[in-house]
Order: structure tokens, then sequence, then C-alpha cells
């Protein structure tokens, strides 16, 4: 969703160069904006979203700020109002529609103090059972030392990480084609879990549970390179006792892949780690995620069943 009072808090403030998405958009950000018409209203009226998920299928969406609303630019005091808002609102359309709705909270990445601070009132005031968040915050990777209280409290909590990403930070030759979106978003992700597995992040933690979406990007299908280097390389066993592609059993994947990808992806992490996807209402989503996993050959009605809602549920700590 989008947060209006949030466009209106930033709008003096915002420079669209400290935003990837915008900086490297080239002319896709000028056909993006051509759009913006169709997808504010399914981004802020609740009516249209539930109309949606009705025609769909779908029972229950989990509901996180959309991308360019994440604002990580802003300094800490400014970034922590902006997630405060924007959670506040996430809150109040669960509250409305609490059959139907599941909050993912957005936090303060730029300030990891605050996103602590932020993570245990979105979980004690809200009840949310997740956060969605930027694979990296401003330059910096989730698995610097900065971060270690964050993901020890994302442990204790109990509470779902969902990586969804806004671009890539360093996209200068991504400018044409809309390769910010094609290749960015999965490359992004891709960099980005490669820094929690090799980091050690989810050596020290091995009960968080992330979801990174568009089905982890490129991780899923060459994480055996990444094992080849850690029988070769000394430096990429620095923080890590086992092979990377162990802790990417620790991972959970999305279903927002596309042709044979979804078939692979399984093949790859397992049906118990792919959770269905929408990303919602973009024109880059899946407009019929149910149809998309049924038509996957070779999976049974059980695996169907854990990609549809059971896996997803679990994780949310859904019932009913």
């Amino acid at each position: 969703m989008i947060v209006p009072e949030v466009v209106a808090l930033v709008r003096d403030q915002f420079d669209p160069a400290r935003d990837p998405f915008l900086r490297f958009g080239g002319v896709s950000t000028e056909y993006n904006e051509r759009l913006a018409p169709r997808l504010v209203p399914l981004l802020t009226d609740p009516a249209l979203r539930l109309a949606t998920m009705d025609r769909q299928g779908v029972r229950y969406q989990a509901v996180s700020i959309a991308p360019p609303q994440y604002h990580y630019w802003a300094e800490p005091d400014l970034g922590t109002a902006i997630a405060r808002i924007q959670n506040d609102a996430i809150a109040a359309l669960v509250a409305a529609h609490p059959s139907r709705i599941v909050g993912l909270g957005t936090l303060p990445m730029q300030a990891p103090d605050r996103a602590v601070l932020e993570l245990d009132r979105v979980v004690s005031q809200h009840g949310f059972a997740g956060v969605s968040l930027n694979p990296s915050a401003e330059g910096h990777d989730y698995d610097e030392p900065a971060y270690e209280a964050f993901w020890q409290r994302v442990e204790e909590l109990d509470v779902v990480v969902v990586l969804h990403p806004n671009g890539f930070p360093s996209g200068e030759r991504l400018t044409r084609y809309y390769m910010i979106n094609v290749v960015g978003n999965p490359l992004e992700t891709t960099v980005a879990l490669t820094h929690v597995i090799l980091g050690g992040v989810l050596e020290r933690h091995p009960r968080l549970k992330i979801v990174a979406v568009h089905g982890g990007g490129y991780l899923p299908v060459y994480m055996d390179r990444m094992d080849h280097a850690y029988d070769c390389r000394p430096e990429v066993r620095e923080r890590i006792t086992r092979k990377p592609s162990d802790y990417v059993k620790q991972l959970y994947f999305d279903s927002v892949v596309f042709g044979d990808g979804l078939r692979t992806l399984i093949d790859r992490v397992g049906a118990d780690h792919v959770v269905m996807g929408t990303d919602y209402p973009f024109d880059m989503g899946e407009p019929d995620p149910l149809g998309r996993i049924a038509e996957v050959t070779n999976v049974s009605d059980e695996e169907r069943q854990l990609m549809t809602g059971l896996t997803a549920a679990r994780l949310l700590r859904l019932s009913g």
C-alpha cells in the first residue's frame, strides 16, 4: 500500500536521485508516471484490493508498504516518523479487515537502533507477525555489525522478514530497457541474501524466517557456484561452517517467477519453502497466483497446499 500522508510529509525533502529505482529508471520512470493514475487507487482503496482478492481466490493478503515509500534516505528522526505513520496506517487497514488482511510492518533500516525500537512497537502494539524491508539500506548490507542487534531481536520475537527490492543501488548499467527492474530487482535480492549467508547471519540466528520475493532473485539457481567457492576460497569460509547452499535451505521464496522458473525454484528449494506471491498491483506481478501454482506439473496436492497457504499461514501465525 501507499500512505498519502507520507507523500505529503516528504514532498519538500524527497530527492529522486536518492531512490535507486528512480535514479536508474531512465525512460521507464516516465512510463511509470503514466501508470500511476491506475496504480494509486489500487494501493490506497481497500475496496479495490478486496475485489481483486475475491477475483483471484485469495483469502488473506499480507500487505506491506510499496517499495517507493521505503525512504531510507531520510535522517533517523524523519525516517522513524515515516515508519510510524506507515505502520499505523497498515494497522488501521488490518483492523478494518481482520479476516482478510495481515500486516507486514516497515522499519527505518538506515538507523538500526531505531529499527529495533519500531520493530518492538509494531509487534507489541499492532500484533504484526512480520516486516517487509528493502534488502539493503543506503549502501549498507544487513550482515554488518550494526544490524546484529536487529537480527537478534527478530529471532527473539519470531517474526517474518520479507525482503522486497526497490531497484539496485549501483545501477549505472541498468538505465535502459527497464533493466533496473528486470535485472536490478533480482540482483539486489541475490546480493543481499549472499551477504546474509556468507556474513554468518543465518549461522548465528538459525531460527530466522526470511522470505525473499521474486523467487529469491538468481540465488536458488546459482548457489552451486557459492558452494564451489566455499570449497576453494578461504575468505568464503570466514564466517560460516557449512556449504552456502545449506543456509539457502533456511530461507523461503515467493512464487513470482515466470516461465519454467517456478518449476526450477521448487526443484531447488522444495515446495515447502515456496509461498504464493502476487506483487500486487504492479504489472510485473502475477495476476493469477493460484492458477500459476496450479499449472506446475509433478507437484502433489500436499505440496500445492503448502505453497498456496499452509506455509505462509505458519510463518504469519494465522489459524482458521
